[in-house]
């Protein structure tokens, strides 16, 4: 009998509170529905809440549940659903985090809406689990949505506030439930509309403006002015010099040595050609450094050089062919 007697008073009271909700989330047939769920969401409510959207979204519509923290890896594709519903189950304790709110932003479609509830902090406290209304609805304007505002604020129900110190662990007398809603942007993220630009064709007048003959004519040249013959006009030849004609000397053009007036020295990067020229020098004192042949015949072999020939022992060579000898090979010779 008590049993009869507490059931007949709890479940008018959530017949109230769901046709209320339902109302306000203007849910209507062929809409698609998402119902989020949480650990602290009771069983019997949820099943309640979901017969009485199937009952008014119709054949045409549909109602999906999903666990919050499913919902990450659920395969929801974007714009999927008309309306999003979250912690609105009596009873439940549901937080929202940055990721979550993103998620749901996703998979509703461009004009959809989210509704949400939440229990938020009064004061204000140092806490990092349970936000303020304000920060509430920052999260979902950062989310992506518009429209954000708070529909009510209400105390915590006995079950709410067991609900958020046994499945949150927060303990705090200054919580209240909100319910907070926003709207996806008639858009979605990354789309792209050609603009339409409608520019007016500017008639050229066929009259040409008057001139104020009061204006300077200082730097006005018209054609009238060029047949004037009291017009002294400069030829540009005229003003060079027989100096600017000649053809510069090349040995002129070129760039200063590096190191005037000291040892030649090419600097890191030259561009001025010191460097090859210093790399001749150095190839040619070289080669010059190198012993003579009296015979011409040292580049064919031991066979045909003479006894004190600097290239005995050394395998032949071409003949124009660098051979670099050791100064023990000079000095032996």
């Amino acid at each position: 009998m008590r049993s009869f007697l507490l059931d007949s008073l709890v479940a008018p009271c959530f017949e109230i509170r769901s046709t209320a909700g339902m109302a306000d989330f203007g849910i209507s047939a062929g809409q698609f529905v998402a119902v989020v769920w949480d650990k602290s969401s009771p069983t019997d409510a949820l099943k309640d809440l979901v017969v009485k959207l199937q009952a008014v979204t119709g054949r045409e519509g549909r109602v999906s549940v999903e666990n919050i923290s499913q919902l990450l890896q659920s395969a929801h594709k974007e714009s999927s659903f008309d309306i999003v519903l979250s912690g609105v189950i009596p009873g439940s304790a549901v937080l929202h985090s940055v990721e979550i709110l993103a998620e749901m932003a996703r998979i509703l479609r461009p004009g959809g809406r989210l509704f949400l509830r939440e229990p938020v902090e009064t004061a204000v406290v140092d806490n990092g689990k349970v936000k303020t209304a304000a920060k509430l609805c920052s999260a979902l304007t950062l989310s992506g949505l518009v429209e954000v505002k708070e529909l009510q604020q209400e105390s915590l129900s006995p079950a709410e506030i067991q609900s958020v110190q046994e499945h949150l662990g927060y303990h705090s007398d200054s919580l209240l439930s909100v319910q907070v809603t926003g709207k996806k942007p008639n858009f979605e993220v990354g789309s792209s509309s050609q603009l339409k630009l409608s520019i007016a064709k500017r008639s050229s007048p066929s009259v040409k403006p008057a001139v104020d003959p009061a204006a300077a004519k200082l730097w006005t040249l018209s054609a009238n002015d060029m047949e004037d013959d009291s017009l002294d006009l400069i030829d540009s030849d005229e003003l060079l010099d027989p100096e600017d004609l000649k053809k510069p000397d090349p040995a002129s053009l070129r760039a200063p040595s590096c190191g005037e007036g000291k040892k030649k020295k090419a600097c890191k990067n030259c561009t001025c050609g010191l460097a090859e020229e210093l790399e001749k020098e150095k190839s040619s004192e070289q080669m010059s450094s190198q012993p003579k042949s009296a015979c011409g015949n040292c580049y064919l072999g031991d066979a045909f050089r003479c006894a004190s020939c600097p290239y005995l022992g050394m395998p032949a060579f071409k003949p124009g062919e660098q051979v670099l000898l050791s100064s023990g090979n000079l000095s032996d010779a």
